[in-house]
């Protein structure tokens, strides 16, 4: 038997489909709290929290959309079938490599060693999105 209490105004299986996926909220707080290394807030000052959290929440959402473009190739390099990726994994998978930045005809690249065990058609795929959108 369970019981819930609730102020909604709503029927029974409205609010049951509400609270059903809590979860998943749940996984995306963990996720802001342990891959962005915001367990403890930095300082004792409102302000200064907020600033810090207002910045992260971009970063979070900047790097959320990076995970699900980097979902949709057929290149790109996923370990397992997922709906998502976490922060961590994509922070590995496509923002911990090293490249050097050059300017050649005015324009910025990145320039990968080949040695790098970069699978680069799957990154490449995910820049074009980026830098085309």
């Amino acid at each position: 038997m369970e019981g819930w209490w609730t102020t909604l105004n709503l029927p029974a299986e409205k609010i049951i489909a509400l609270y059903q996926d809590h979860g998943t909220s749940e996984q995306f707080h963990s996720e802001l709290k342990t891959d962005m290394d915001l367990e403890r807030l930095l300082s004792g000052k409102f302000e200064v929290n907020s600033l810090v959290m207002s910045c992260a929440a971009l970063a979070y959402n900047v790097l959320r959309y990076i995970g699900q473009l980097g979902l949709l190739g057929d290149k790109t390099p996923v370990r397992h079938g997922a709906k998502r990726r976490r922060l961590k994994t994509v922070m590995q998978e496509l923002m911990y490599l090293a490249a050097r930045l050059i300017e050649t005809g005015r324009r910025l690249r990145l320039r990968f060693s080949r040695h790098s065990g970069l699978n680069f058609e799957g990154y490449a795929g995910v820049y074009r999105r980026l830098a085309y959108e």
